[in-house]
């Protein structure tokens, strides 16, 4: 009873992360170009609704809360980690391209658009596997986001390439945009081996 007439966000989340889904498994099998292209705006529209997206005064709410519902006559209620975070979290996930394929970790993200990397240089902020608060640099045409604990650094660039960075000062380049398994291992069980992934990608790749 309480439902009608409302907006459930949750709903909404679970509804995005399947037609994801959807998206990458065509991409995967390499369909028709033009189905894809349409499959992914349909995918967009539905991430455009919810609630990050738009302002406090449109959404009636703080907008990076996750909303049980939104009834007609009032804005979003009940805030808290419903379980729209879950779906939210696995598609951005997904967009940054990060899949497990036969125990190796793999960097693939054909939902990526090309303004989502910065415009100018920026320092930012993430928590090391000892607790402690880390800065790294990311240049212009870069966005970075932590996978284990492990940052890992997308950079725009003529060609695909990974660049693994070591805590022991040495570096390893692997021309496919996967880590090998015993790489992988190291980063799923946070043995602090790997300090950093730079992952360079070639534009043609992107949204």
């Amino acid at each position: 009873y309480e439902g009608l007439g409302s907006i459930y966000w949750h709903m909404v989340s679970k509804l995005h992360l399947a037609v994801q889904e959807v998206c990458l498994k065509e991409i995967d099998n390499q369909e028709n170009k033009e189905i894809v292209a349409k499959l992914i705006s349909h995918y967009e529209e539905i991430g455009t609704g919810i609630g990050i997206h738009k302002t406090p005064q449109v959404y009636g709410a703080f907008p990076t809360d996750p909303y049980s519902h939104t009834p007609l006559h009032r804005g979003a209620q009940q805030p808290g980690m419903t379980g729209q975070v879950k779906e939210d979290i696995v598609i951005r996930i997904a967009e940054f391209g990060v899949k497990m394929n036969d125990g190796k970790l793999q960097f693939n993200p054909v939902l990526l658009h090309k303004n989502q990397f910065l415009s100018t240089e920026k320092n930012v902020e993430f928590i090391g596997l000892d607790g402690s608060k880390n800065t790294i640099s990311l240049e212009q045409n870069s966005l970075a986001f932590t996978y284990c604990q492990v940052p890992v650094v997308y950079k725009i660039a003529s060609s695909n390439q990974l660049h693994i960075l070591y805590q022991d000062g040495s570096t390893e380049i692997n021309q496919s945009l996967e880590l090998n398994e015993f790489q992988s291992k190291d980063v799923f069980q946070r043995t602090g081996k790997i300090k950093q992934i730079e992952v360079s990608i070639s534009e043609s790749k992107l949204l």
